[in-house]
Parts: C-alpha cells; sequence; structure tokens
C-alpha cells in the first residue's frame, strides 16, 4: 500500500501524495527531445498540447527546456530561460493554474521559473549538481524532485543499495539547505546510467526504495523509455502498451507521481490499478 504525504507548494494548494495517483504530463520545448522534440517548442503549441493534458486529467505539467537525451547538446541558460519562461508566462496568462514543474539542473533557471509561476523543481542530478540549486528550493518553500543518475554504475552495480546511497547524499543536502523531508521527492531516474537489467530489477524492487525512505513520496519515470524500446524493439511513438505496463507496476509497488507524454491512456490504467488496491 501507499505512504502518505503532504507536499507544501509555494503559490498553490500542497499536493497530497498517497492511494490516489498524479499524473505528472510532459510539456518539452525542445527541438532534440527523444520522443517529442519540436512538437510543442512554440507558445501557441505548447498552450495547446497544455489544455489537452489539463482536459485529459493531467495534476502536473512538466516543462523541460533542455533534452538529456544520450548525446544530447547542453543548453546554455539563457536559451534555456527563453525557451521555458514564456511558457510559464503563457501558461499563468492562460489562466492555467495546475502546479508547474520545471525541468532543470541550472538553479537560475529554476529560480526565474518559480518567480514565474512554476511550483516545483525538477532535478536529474538529485541535488548533487550545482549546489545553488538546495537553495534556491528552500528561499521559495519549493518541492523537489530529486534524481537518479549516478554516472559512475557499471553492469554489477547491484542497483536499490546503490541507489539508497546516492539518495542519502541527496537528503543531506537537503538538509543543510532547510528542505523538508516532505519538499523532496525521490525519483529512480529510469534509463540513466542504468542497464537494461537493472531497469527491471528497479522497478520489481520498489518497494525496498520505499522502504528505505518511507518519509518521501516516489515518482516513477519510464514513458516511452529505452528501456521499452530496447525489450520490445521498437521506437518512441509505439511505446504506449509498455510505458502503461510499468506506470501500472510502478503503482503497484509504491509510486505516487507519473511523469508520462500520454496523459489520457495512463489516468485510465492507474484508475484501474488505484480501484483494484482500494477500490472502486
Amino acid at each position: 500500500m501507499h505512504t502518505t504525504h503532504i507536499v507544501p507548494l509555494p503559490q498553490r494548494p500542497a499536493l497530497e501524495l498517497g492511494p490516489r495517483p498524479l499524473i505528472m504530463g510532459i510539456l518539452n520545448v525542445t527541438p532534440d527531445s527523444f520522443s517529442d522534440g519540436g512538437l510543442h517548442n512554440n507558445l501557441d503549441l505548447a498552450v495547446a498540447h497544455a489544455r489537452t493534458m489539463l482536459e485529459q486529467g493531467v495534476d502536473i505539467i512538466d516543462i523541460g527546456g533542455e533534452s538529456t537525451r544520450p548525446g544530447s547538446e547542453t543548453v546554455a541558460v539563457q536559451e534555456e530561460l527563453d525557451r521555458v519562461i514564456p511558457v510559464i508566462d503563457a501558461l499563468r496568462g492562460a489562466g492555467i493554474v495546475a502546479p508547474i514543474s520545471i525541468d532543470t539542473y541550472k538553479p537560475l533557471v529554476a529560480d526565474q521559473a518559480i518567480q514565474a509561476g512554476a511550483d516545483i523543481i525538477n532535478d536529474v542530478y538529485g541535488l548533487q549538481g550545482p549546489p545553488e540549486m538546495a537553495q534556491v528550493a528552500a528561499l521559495y518553500g519549493a518541492p523537489v524532485v530529486a534524481m537518479h543518475w549516478d554516472k559512475t554504475w557499471d553492469a554489477l552495480t547491484l542497483p536499490i543499495p546503490a541507489m539508497v546511497e546516492y539518495f542519502a547524499k541527496t537528503l543531506a543536502v537537503a538538509d543543510a539547505a532547510g528542505l523538508s523531508r516532505a519538499q523532496v521527492i525521490l525519483d529512480p531516474g529510469f534509463g540513466f546510467a542504468k542497464t537494461l537489467p537493472q531497469n527491471y530489477q528497479i522497478l520489481r524492487q520498489l518497494p525496498d526504495l520505499v522502504a528505505a525512505y518511507p518519509d518521501h513520496g516516489l515518482l516513477v519515470g519510464t514513458s516511452r523509455k529505452s528501456m521499452i524500446g530496447r525489450l520490445l524493439d521498437n521506437q518512441p511513438d509505439e511505446r504506449l502498451p509498455g510505458t502503461i505496463a510499468t506506470t501500472v507496476q510502478g503503482y503497484e509497488r509504491g509510486g505516487h507521481i507519473f511523469r508520462v507524454h500520454d496523459v489520457a491512456a495512463n489516468r485510465d490504467a492507474l484508475r484501474v490499478a488505484q480501484a483494484t488496491l482500494y477500490g472502486p
């Protein structure tokens, strides 16, 4: 069953993490993201896609201005700001009040995004990148999705023990900055420096990660990823069935938030999974 957490947001009602799964819809405003690069990288397209996701039941809109796919190029701070800040402004200007997360590892981008109306920092470096990131989160009272990404892993690494150790360092950084435990949501980082067997071992053993960190919410992000494509030998736009399978299994194993491209299909699958565990 699911642990329960109240996650305060700086400008909106708190998130309630528990038996009801939350959907984080992906809004990439990049030209080169692995699945949807270039599809939403102007204001009209971005706002339209956000509205579509809201109609489909999204809970959080995750905006990213730099791809982290293998081989992607680093984006300068100002270029990333030029991509994401106008989109946040446009969404808030259009009357969209849903929580927004900013997918960035750059403290200045996080700072400016929160000032523009974002609520959550989604950090692929799990607060172990630039040290100012935790300070930005503490300054605004923003929660952080702290993703696991350890580039020193190899095929012999035991995933869950190594991940528990990694997140201990993340939480030490968070504690030093004055962040509460409720403000740190853990993300296993599926696909990031992990072998195919390791990805599925992590999914299978998510209850062990929940048991190690029962005071934290858990985000599962497997949507259209290579762990599905390599297993099924298919392309990103063919990976919805595999994504749904991982979403449901992630929920059954304690996940709270699900970062996905296809909101409606994953929402329906999660409603059925929730009804199975807790009753319709």
